[in-house]
């Protein structure tokens, strides 16, 4: 199932003239930790499946609904038998999206829908994914269209619902809603721009309006994590992008990312990624190279 994987860097060979790969995958195959640019939607649909993850586990029964979300690393244990749809479609064309991205931040690093704990739309979302599978094997015109279409249905049946669940069994006083959740999407935005800058939690919650404390209750609520684990996040996600330009060093991009240390830049890459930044930055241009001796 996995077609290019080099360390633990997959390359998803999206079906030709689209941006979508999926499998309808009744393979006995364990994968190695590994993790992609792509989101990744897993469905088994005949026995089970086991996802691991840097400090957890997913037991997938038959049925229920993974997401994986982009950089995350996880392995993957298949059972003798059995069968799983597997979605690997790139989120690069809807990531401009704001709603897109701040619905990455809810899943990250991945999260389990079955029908016990979200019964609302859980139904829903496995007719979406099980059209998904029927187009993308019919191949028919304007199939990459009407796919995207429906994942982006997904999408918004899942933020809608995580974002309920942010806010059940706690203090409506401390509830993300209405005007409040505008301005925490402008916050993410603002980090996401400004990431590789100097961000204090005392200046973002002076943006906001609200106390230290408040904004810090608030944030975590809202995007899933603490401000300055979010802050890392998209600093180690700017730093993907500028190691695997030429000429960058492990050095250079630490410090256009924000980090004060090469020490604190590589712990934090390593604990997000499972792999150093010169790990990571040797896996790519291996695969590179690869590609273009293959062309010669």
């Amino acid at each position: 199932m996995i077609e290019s994987l080099d360390g633990i860097f997959e390359t998803v060979n999206y079906k030709q003239s689209t941006t979508l790969k999926l499998y309808d995958n009744t393979e006995y195959e364990d994968y190695p930790m590994h993790w992609h640019p792509a989101i990744e939607i897993i469905m088994p649909t005949e026995n089970g499946y086991k996802l691991t993850f840097s400090n957890s586990e997913a037991a997938l029964r038959e049925g229920d609904i993974c997401v994986v979300c982009p950089g995350c690393v996880h392995s993957i244990e298949a059972p003798e038998t059995g069968r799983r749809v597997i979605f690997q479609p790139s989120t690069d064309i809807l990531r401009s999206m704001r709603d897109i991205e701040t619905l990455i931040s809810f899943m990250s690093p991945y999260t389990v829908i079955t029908p016990e704990e979200y019964p609302d739309i859980y139904g829903r979302l496995k007719t979406l994914l099980t059209d998904i599978r029927d187009d993308y094997m019919a191949g028919m015109p304007f199939s990459e269209v009407n796919i995207y279409s429906k994942l982006l249905e997904m999408f918004v049946l899942i933020g809608q619902r995580l974002s309920i669940n942010n806010n059940e069994h706690k203090d409506d006083s401390y509830g993300v809603k209405g005007e409040y959740a505008f301005v925490f999407m402008d916050i993410c935005d603002y980090i996401n721009s400004h990431c590789s800058e100097d961000l204090k939690l005392d200046d973002i919650a002076d943006m906001s309006g609200f106390s230290k404390y408040y904004f810090e209750r608030l944030f975590k609520q809202f995007a899933g994590t603490s401000f300055y684990k979010y802050v890392n996040q998209k600093r180690i996600a700017k730093a993907q992008e500028l190691l695997i330009e030429p000429g960058n060093s492990v050095t250079d991009v630490a410090l256009n990312c924000g980090f004060t240390s090469i020490s604190s830049f590589i712990r934090m890459f390593k604990l997000q990624k499972g792999c150093t930044p010169t790990e990571f930055k040797n896996m790519y241009w291996g695969i590179r190279r690869g590609e273009q001796n293959n062309n010669d």
